[in-house]
């Protein structure tokens, strides 16, 4: 197993058809969440102007897969995932890894350096929302609270510094 993170924003395409598309990454991430194709597209475009922090979108592949393309885990930033407090932005969103990839620090990994990657362009505070308890308090983020969805559920929020991390090599 040999990982490569990828960031959408740092990613050169060269013609030969052997790196992986924004159009992929969005495939991928609309087939593990459910979310419109067509939003993630939007939301990866937005991210190639480069006009800010956010948003802002990762994957990672085995390069030593059958398919070396194929994407084995991801998350995304953006303003604001599908809650009432929008004063709490960025959100971290979409984290996934594929379940032969799991338990293997993967996740961790990947939310280490999306803040690092944050704290680098002026962003000092993260949040996500979620369902789950301990993992993202065992990876140093700590809970805020609850907080309203727009479909008008409650959802546990989740915050961290960026500025907490030591600096991840590229």
């Amino acid at each position: 197993m040999k990982l490569i993170l990828h960031s959408l924003q740092d990613m050169e395409y060269e013609e030969d058809g052997n790196d992986l598309s924004m159009e992929e990454m969005a495939e991928w991430f609309a087939g593990k969440w459910g979310v419109p194709l067509e939003a993630y597209i939007e939301s990866m475009t937005d991210c190639l102007k480069r006009e800010g922090a956010v948003p802002q979108w990762y994957v990672i592949t085995d390069e030593e897969a059958e398919n070396p393309k194929q994407i084995v885990a991801g998350a995304g930033v953006i303003a604001n995932d599908f809650h009432k407090r929008p004063d709490l932005t960025p959100n971290l969103c979409a984290l996934y890894v594929e379940e032969p990839y799991r338990r293997r620090e993967i996740a961790r990994t990947l939310l280490d350096f999306i803040c690092d990657d944050l704290s680098a362009m002026g962003v000092e505070r993260a949040y996500l929302i979620t369902g789950h308890t301990a993992f993202y308090e065992k990876c140093g983020w700590e809970f805020y609270g609850m907080i309203e969805e727009e479909d008008g559920n409650r959802i546990r929020m989740y915050t961290r510094k960026t500025e907490e991390l030591a600096p991840i090599s590229r």
